[in-house]
């Protein structure tokens, strides 16, 4: 008795390419921030004074926001986008591979919205 073996349609376009530099780019670009805001928040702060305080202090300067913003953002696509690889892969029913990706993409944008949001509309 033999195994079926499903195999998913090749890519058409250069979507998967491009997705496949996006990785590797988003990769190392969050590397960098997450280590920059680990070094500056954690490390050369006193973990003691993070507070809403010094959320307050630090966003009053456009760049916090703007690097937490970026870190927020690279994340979430950079983690979709592993999300729909292993979907793909995995899931080979066409109509449960439609529901997961359907879900994963609302999931995504509910939290991109709520993500931009809060570092944006935030006041001290």
């Amino acid at each position: 008795m033999s195994i079926p073996v499903f195999r998913r349609p090749k890519p058409t376009g250069r979507l998967e390419l491009y997705a496949w530099f996006f990785m590797r780019f988003s990769g190392i670009v969050l590397i960098l921030l997450v280590l920059g805001h680990l070094v500056l928040v954690h490390l050369i702060s006193n973990v003691g004074t993070i507070d809403y305080d010094f959320v307050v202090a630090r966003y009053k300067a456009p760049f916090w926001r703007f690097y937490d913003l970026l870190m927020v953002i690279l994340a979430m696509l950079h983690g979709v986008n592993g999300a729909k690889i292993i979907i793909d892969d995995y899931v080979h029913p066409r109509g449960w591979r439609v529901l997961s990706l359907a879900t994963l993409y609302l999931v995504t944008l509910v939290f991109l919205i709520v993500g931009t949001a809060t570092i944006l509309v935030f006041r001290g």
